[in-house]
């Protein structure tokens, strides 16, 4: 007789606190339900190895401690923060004891019985892996395996008296989590290990989750991208400073950003004719208008593995414009583009009307390079030094765009000329 396995959804974890913040209680029910059979499989989830964080509220302020219910399906402790700067913290084991592959279906987070957009000034609260990192919907739970959540309940000490709470204040939060039977959407919870060896989709996932203390800025990692060749991918930019936040800010070098450190292949910026005024005839239109635009974001997107391109987000590119009365900086929406000026080079060249609409990146900035120290600038083809071309306009006329020499040294060329081709993404 042929048997089928039907896929079912189950709930599997329910997180649900009753807090009260300013000498009272605070409480907290983790539940889970859910073991069956299918098809002579074993569906297991359970809690395990409860530990609280050395530095929680100690003695009076604890009734009950974190403890796991015999059933293995609920945390129950009680507790007091009474004053700023008082927390309580727990980690425990979700583990999957059965046969069959779970993964998050939905997540869910409450207070007062409505979703959490906001917490009270005075109030840290969270759920998070371990690590810190966040939960996800489709992140697997194996069989077999073990993942560690960890629970923080936190009085802000850092706060003004007028955040403070008037009066004891009671919060009943809630925090509850959906897993079902993993399927081929299924995403690994994975423990990145480094760049350079670690899968692209390992690296995607570990980015996502902000699990990148493994990679730093400079390191290296092959891609095969067919009938393009092998080339080399680093880690370009890994910080987000405040400057990112400012309207109008290029996040072209901002979050993670990942460039080629070789030249992939050469191709012209734009045709150009002499007389011609329309977008894309020369730095007419800017980046937005180029041929070269069209192909970093066709042929070569598409020549890339598709695990690396499942990671790569859209950004907003910023870049400057040439000489065109009427024309001021371009912003662009792109999976790829090229650098500009400032990405590569500290040191405003004069030419580029968008400096300061982007900052230099983190790779280049650890090399030192500046418009008077480019050696750190220099890329490769084929195993020699080439030039490549910036996506920055230079402003003082309608044919050229700036690139980078064979020395690193910056300079410029008409948009019909033909030069290497390294572009950057971000993956977030």
């Amino acid at each position: 007789m042929k048997r089928t396995m039907r896929r079912t959804k189950y709930l599997l974890l329910l997180l649900i606190l009753f807090i009260s913040v300013g000498y009272a209680i605070l409480q907290s029910n983790l539940n889970i339900t859910g073991t069956t059979g299918i098809n002579n499989a074993k569906w297991d989830i359970h809690w395990n190895n409860v530990q609280v964080t050395t530095g929680s509220v100690t003695g009076t302020n604890v009734t009950t401690p974190a403890t796991i219910d015999t059933n293995k399906t609920t945390v129950n402790y009680n507790i007091t923060l009474s004053k700023p700067g008082d927390y309580y913290e727990f980690t425990v084991d979700a583990v999957n004891s059965g046969t069959i592959d779970g993964m998050i279906d939905t997540i869910s987070s409450k207070l007062n019985n409505v979703e959490i957009t906001t917490l009270p000034n005075y109030l840290n609260y969270s759920v998070t892996y371990s690590d810190g990192a966040e939960l996800q919907a489709n992140q697997e739970l194996k069989a077999g395996t073990t993942e560690t959540y960890k629970v923080r309940i936190e009085y802000k000490k850092d706060i003004s008296v007028s955040d403070l709470p008037g009066a004891e204040q009671t919060l009943n939060l809630s925090f509850s989590v959906t897993y079902k039977q993993a399927d081929e959407d299924a995403i690994p919870v994975v423990n990145p290990i480094s760049f350079s060896t670690d899968s692209w989709s390992t690296i995607v996932s570990a980015v996502k989750r902000g699990k990148t203390e493994n990679y730093n800025v400079g390191d290296t990692k092959t891609v095969d991208m067919g009938s393009l060749g092998t080339h080399t991918l680093r880690i370009a930019n890994m910080s987000t400073p405040a400057e990112c936040s400012q309207e109008g800010f290029s996040q072209s070098a901002c979050g993670f950003v990942l460039e080629f450190s070789d030249i992939i292949t050469t191709h012209i910026m734009n045709p150009y004719t002499s007389g011609v005024t329309t977008p894309g005839n020369g730095n007419i239109g800017g980046w937005p208008a180029s041929e070269m635009r069209t192909y970093v974001n066709s042929d070569i997107y598409n020549a890339l593995p598709s695990e690396l391109k499942s990671g790569i987000i859209n950004t907003t590119v910023v870049s400057g414009h040439g000489s065109t009365s009427g024309e001021t900086n371009f912003t662009s929406t792109d999976k790829l583009y090229l650098l500009s000026a400032h990405e590569v080079y500290e040191g405003d060249t004069g030419y580029d009307t968008a400096y300061n609409n982007t900052r230099q990146l983190d790779y280049y900035s650890s090399q030192n390079v500046t418009t008077s120290n480019y050696s750190g600038a220099i890329k490769q083809r084929n195993s020699s030094n080439s030039d490549w071309w910036l996506r920055s306009a230079l402003s003082s006329t309608i044919f050229a765009f700036y690139r980078v020499a064979i020395a690193g040294y910056w300079i410029n060329y008409h948009a019909d000329d033909t030069r290497g081709v390294s572009p950057a993404f971000r993956i977030g």
